[in-house]
C-alpha cells in the first residue's frame, strides 16, 4: 500500500500523523542525514538529535554554536558534524561524541564521509581530508567551499567553489586534482550513485552537471527560485530536487542523462513551492515538503496519484528523510517542529 491519503478532509490529522509524533526542538534546523536506521538531524543550536523507531529522540550538545553541516557514515556507524565553533565532531549511533579537530575561530562549513573510511571538512578555501589510510591532506582551492561530496568507493571526492567544482582523485601519492569548469557560485555537490556524473547546485537559480568521461556540461535550470534540497532515487537513477511547484525529477539513465530531456514533475501544488525532497530507498517514489507545512508522495510517473502525509500549517519544511528498512520519515519546519512517523501509518 502507497503511503498518505487522498484529499478528502486536509484539516484532519492523517493516519501517517496519527501514528507517529510531533516534537517541538525550538531550533532551526540545519540537515538531516540517515545513519542506518535511525535519522541524525542537527539544529542551530548545536545540539545533534538521533530519531530511532521505538525510543524516544537521543539529544547531544555537538558544538557550542550552530551545526553547519553534517554527513552520515554508509555504514550507519558514525555522523559527522561542522560547527561555527570551528570544530569538526564525530559521534556514534549510541550519542558517543569524539572532537576529530578544531580550527579555532574558523566555520567547518561543509563536511563528508566516504564508504571506505574516509572523512573531509572545509575550513574556508581549504579542504582537510582523512584518508582510510589515517593519512591527513590539505587541499587548497580558489575561494571558499562550497560542498563537498565522496563517490560511492571513496577513491574521489567533488568539491563547489566559484567558477567550478574541482574532482581529487586517490592517486599513489597523494590526491591529483581535475577542474570542471562554469561561472558562477557552486555549493552543494553530489556524484550519480553510478560514479559517471557529479552535479552541482549553483548560486543562482539552476543545477549544472558534468559527464566526467568527457566533462560535457549539463545545465538544469528554468526554477523560479534556488535548489536547496536534491536526493537520488529509484534505480534509474532520477535526480529529484526542490525548487519549483513540485518536485522535479531529471532522469541520470542512458548514455545521456538528462542532455536533452525534460524533468518529471510529481506531487505539486499549484503557486507552492517545494523546500525539501527525498527518495524513498529501494522505491521508485520520492517525498515533497513545501512552503505552506504540507508533506505529499508520488511515485515517479507524471500520472501518479499524489497522496497526502501531512498538512499541519504554519512553516515550511526544511528538512526530509526516510529510513530504508523500516520507512520512518523525519520532517522538520523552519521553525523546530518534527514530525517522526512510519509511513505505514503503524506505530514502532
Amino acid at each position: 500500500m502507497s503511503p498518505g491519503e487522498r484529499f478528502a478532509d486536509p484539516l484532519e490529522p492523517t493516519a501517517i500523523e496519527k501514528a507517529g509524533t510531533a516534537y517541538d526542538c525550538a531550533a532551526v534546523p540545519s540537515g538531516a542525514v540517515v545513519l542506518g536506521d535511525a535519522v541524525a538531524a542537527g539544529f542551530g543550536d548545536g545540539v545533534l538529535r538521533l530519531f530511532q523507531p521505538g525510543f524516544d529522540p537521543l539529544a547531544r550538545r555537538a558544538h557550542l554554536g550552530a551545526i553547519l553541516s553534517l554527513a552520515a557514515d554508509p555504514k550507519g556507524a558514525f555522523v559527522l558534524t561542522g560547527g561555527d565553533d570551528g570544530r569538526l565532531v564525530r559521534t556514534d549511533a549510541a550519542g558517543e561524541m569524539e572532537e576529530i579537530e578544531g580550527f579555532g575561530s574558523k566555520w567547518v562549513d561543509a563536511v563528508a564521509v566516504a564508504a571506505d573510511g574516509g572523512m573531509a571538512c572545509s575550513v574556508g578555501k581549504t579542504v582537510h581530508l582523512w584518508d582510510s589510510g589515517g593519512h591527513r591532506h590539505s587541499l587548497d582551492h580558489p575561494s571558499t567551499v562550497g560542498g563537498l561530496s565522496f563517490d560511492s568507493k571513496g577513491e574521489r571526492l567533488a568539491v563547489g567553489h566559484y567558477g567550478g567544482v574541482t574532482l581529487w582523485t586517490k592517486a599513489r601519492r597523494g590526491w591529483k586534482s581535475t577542474a570542471l569548469k562554469w561561472a558562477g557560485s557552486h555549493l552543494g555537490v553530489r556524484f550519480s550513485p553510478n560514479g559517471k556524473y557529479v552535479v552541482s547546485v549553483m548560486q543562482e537559480n539552476a543545477l549544472h552537471g558534468w559527464r566526467l568521461r568527457d566533462k560535457a556540461d549539463m545545465r538544469m535550470s528554468g526554477y523560479p527560485v534556488k535548489v536547496k534540497s536534491l536526493d537520488w532515487v529509484g534505480a534509474a537513477p532520477h535526480l529529484v530536487t526542490s525548487g519549483a511547484d513540485a518536485a522535479i525529477c531529471w532522469p541520470f539513465d542512458g548514455k545521456e542523462g538528462p542532455m536533452g530531456r525534460d524533468p518529471l514533475m510529481v506531487a505539486g501544488q499549484s503557486k507552492v513551492l517545494a523546500t525539501a525532497v527525498a527518495g524513498l530507498p529501494g522505491h521508485d517514489a520520492v517525498v515533497a515538503g513545501y512552503k505552506d507545512g504540507t508533506i505529499l508522495y508520488s511515485e515517479l510517473d507524471v500520472s501518479a496519484e499524489r497522496l497526502l502525509i501531512s498538512r499541519r500549517g504554519g512553516e515550511a519544511i526544511t528538512c526530509l528523510a526516510v529510513t530504508p528498512e523500516t520507512g520512518w520519515l523525519f520532517a522538520a519546519a523552519e521553525d523546530g517542529r518534527v514530525l517522526w512517523a512510519p509511513l505505514g501509518g503503524e506505530g514502532a
